[in-house]
Formats: C-alpha cells, structure tokens, sequence
C-alpha cells in the first residue's frame, strides 16, 4: 500500500513538472520566429466556432434552471425586483465561466487529445522531429492559443443567453416589469462582473489546451492508450478548472 501510495506521489510530480515544461516550451513558442496565424486560425474554426452551438444549449438551460430555482425563494421574501441582478451576479461571476469550461474541456479536450495521440501512437510526432520540427510550436502552441482566444468569447455568448433565458423565464414567473429586471441588473452588477469572468475563461482555456496537449503527446503505444489519454484529458482539465476556479473567484471578487 505504501509503495503505491508513493509510486503515484513520485509519478504526480513527475507529470508536474513535465506539464509545467511544456507550458514553459509553449511560452517560448509564442515568442518565436514561427508563424502560428494559419494554423491558429484553423484551430479556433475547429476547435471553437464548432463549440458554440453545445455552449448556447447549454447556457440557455442553465439561465432557465437557475432562474426557475430562486424565483419560488425570492417571491416569499418580496424581492422579486432583484431577480435581474441575482441572475446576472450567478451566471456572469460564475456559471458561465465555468460550465462552459467544463462543457468545452469535455469537448475540446477530448478532441486534443485523441487526435495528438493518435499521431503520438502513428508515429507522426517522431516523423516531425525527424525533419527538424519543434512539435510544440507546430503542433501545441496553435490549439492553446485558440482555445484561449475563443474561451472569452464562448463565454461572452453565454453570458448573454443566460442572462437572457433567466429574463424569459423569471419575468412570467415573479409577475415583474420587464425594465425591473434589467433595473435590478444594472444597479446590483458592474463591469468588472462580466470582466473577471472572461478572466476566468482566459484561464480556463490554457488549462484546458495545455492539459490536453499534454496528454497527447503522452500517449502510450495503441488504441488502448489513445482512449486513456482521452479519458485522463477530460477529467483532469475538469477537476483543474473547479479547482482553478475557487482561487481566481476568492482573487477576482
């Protein structure tokens, strides 16, 4: 038991620090010579223009759930005039950021991954270094930096269709005037509000390029390990955002 105990404590800090190497090489990549603008851009096309309808979906139920949870509470208290803002507060500072984090990273990520180890296993990453290409900037440093410019803005959408799906469902509901609700907003929020929460998303989608990355070019030889490197890319960039998310809300707000 205690030799398992610390083969996993050796092997956590190992991939620790292989992790923070490659983040590091990733840096550097950007600082390069390299040019990154095409392969960015077919990045952010497939990996996040084709995330947006799974982030409006989503979105708009969670705005619609939430709303339809609180507006019951608030109307035994007489406070249904700061419905807008309580909704606003939730989805912009936290909701938004953060199940569309982990919507994204279950989809993204698993594609990172799968498809990098699939070259990892078919011996595509060798064939680069063969010719004398750095994998990381040809291969990494255009998903994270994808990932991280369309996070932001996966979340701005989601902002927006929370907010609004709450204002579709509460407005009927709490038997408001539909200005109260954007009044209560507009009183009760701030821009700072909506900006920590692309903060978030910021750092969200590094997590969330960097992590899969990893786990790609990690991949052990076979089908099987390509669906375990899968597998570990999306529960490890989930239970990093939750954790990351805690800090930078204690931080930011």
């Amino acid at each position: 038991m205690f030799k398992r105990l610390g083969n996993f404590i050796i092997l956590y800090f190992e991939n620790l620090g292989k992790l923070t190497h490659l983040s590091l090489r990733f840096l550097q990549s950007i600082f390069s010579s390299y040019k990154l603008t095409q392969k960015v851009i077919h990045q952010v096309y497939m990996l996040g223009v084709k995330s947006l309808p799974i982030t409006i979906i989503t979105s708009i139920f969670i705005g619609m759930a939430f709303t339809l949870q609180i507006v019951r509470e608030f109307e035994k208290f007489g406070a249904n005039f700061m419905l807008g803002g309580i909704v606003g507060l939730a989805i912009w500072r936290e909701l938004a950021p953060l199940l569309t984090g982990v919507a994204v990273s279950a989809r993204i990520g698993a594609a990172i991954a799968s498809e990098l180890g699939t070259m990892r296993v078919t011996e595509q990453v060798d064939a680069l270094k063969a010719l004398s290409q750095d994998p990381v900037k040809y291969l990494v440093a255009p998903r994270i930096i994808a990932v991280m410019i369309m996070m932001p803005l996966l979340v701005g959408v989601a902002d927006a269709v929370g907010f609004m799906s709450g204002f579709v469902v509460g407005v009927p509901m709490a038997n408001i005037n539909p200005n109260a609700y954007f009044n209560s907003a507009l009183t009760m929020l701030d821009s700072f509000d909506i900006i920590g929460g692309l903060i978030k998303a910021l750092v969200f989608g590094f997590l969330i390029g960097l992590i899969s990355c990893f786990e790609g070019l990690n991949t052990k030889a076979g089908a099987k390990g390509v669906g375990i490197s899968t597998t570990r890319a999306v529960v490890s960039t989930i239970i990093s955002i939750f954790i990351v998310n805690f800090f930078l809300s204690y931080v930011l707000f």
